[in-house]
């Protein structure tokens, strides 16, 4: 029996990583937390990709901790097959 594949990949995140979609995940450069999951799920696995790609976490940086896990739950489920 083959597991389905997630079609919809914020089905891959924790409740709480659902919300405030549309608001600033990144404060200091106003990157939306959605931004930063459609790059994610465009293939930006590392912060220096997230970094190029949306200007997240170049600021003071607070916001890499909430990114890291974003990208440790959107591309975990991929490696494990």
């Amino acid at each position: 029996m083959k597991n389905n594949p997630v079609t919809d990949p914020l089905d891959k995140l924790p409740e709480i990583l659902k919300k405030n979609l549309d608001q600033n995940l990144c404060v200091c450069n106003e990157v939306v937390k959605m931004d930063i999951i459609n790059a994610i799920i465009n293939g930006a696995t590392t912060v220096g990709e997230i970094k190029k790609q949306t200007f997240a976490t170049v600021g003071s940086g607070c916001c890499t901790q909430q990114v890291e896990r974003l990208i440790e739950c959107l591309c975990s489920a991929e490696t494990e097959k």
